[in-house]
């Protein structure tokens, strides 16, 4: 089974601040295990929501947003990240995957590299990466939709744009962990609406929800967050 793990945006977070070295040297060691137990499939954080833009797009017409956020309006169904050389061109995809899907709200945003955190140097001409989290869009299920989706995430892959992409399963089959005086509160799905903001992502190939949840506990605890929401991968 296949489970996304978002920790929310915290006020330390939106400073922009890098985090302290003892926190990427916890996430370092959490994900290096997920490595060795092949249960990592990818994952990525992401800077303040002042960096990111909200999509709305309705009958074709695109409307951009600027951040910062307080907060969302509609929970996360699914997320692309891409490799891009310019904004431009990640917002270009953008209003593909609309085209494709129809009347749909986006969050995109940059992904924090490695020369953020200052643990390696910056290179020269250094790629730009974006995560876009999507919400449900209101045309429902389609086949024909479905085909048009997977032949431009062929189109993508083809031009070394998408990394990543996936589709979430209903909140039904989730759970949000909060910390209450440091004590994990578990709080299993489905879900109405979600009140914070992603500030990052894991991908893990896990044996349950339960093995799940004693994950995003353990990440939770080491970024100092106050909620986590664990997803199942639709098939």
């Amino acid at each position: 089974m296949r489970f996304m793990i978002m920790h929310k945006t915290t006020a330390a977070m939106e400073t922009g601040t890098p985090p302290p070295k003892e926190l990427i040297q916890g996430v370092g060691q959490l994900i290096g295990e997920a490595r060795r137990q092949n249960a990592l499939l990818g994952g990525a954080g992401l800077r303040p929501t002042s960096t990111r833009l909200h999509l709305a797009y309705r009958d074709g017409k695109r409307t951009v947003t600027p951040g910062p956020f307080a907060e969302p309006r509609e929970l996360v169904a699914g997320f692309a990240q891409m490799k891009v050389a310019t904004r431009e061109e990640a917002l270009g995809w953008c209003d593909r995957f609309a085209a494709v899907v129809g009347d749909v709200e986006l969050y995109l945003g940059p992904v924090v590299e490695g020369w953020d955190l200052g643990v390696m140097p910056r290179p020269e001409n250094p790629p730009l990466r974006f995560l876009s989290l999507h919400a449900e869009p209101r045309a429902g299920d389609d086949p024909q939709r479905a085909a048009r989706l997977s032949a431009l995430a062929e189109e993508m892959t083809r031009a070394g744009v998408l990394e990543a992409a996936g589709a979430l399963a209903g909140t039904g089959k989730g759970a949000r962990v909060r910390f209450d005086a440091g004590k994990p509160r578990v709080i299993d799905g489905p879900f109405a609406e979600s009140k914070e903001l992603v500030a990052g992502y894991t991908l893990l190939e896990l044996p349950s929800k339960a093995v799940a949840i004693e994950w995003a506990i353990r990440l939770a605890a080491i970024i100092d967050v106050d909620e986590v929401e664990i997803r199942e991968m639709a098939a």
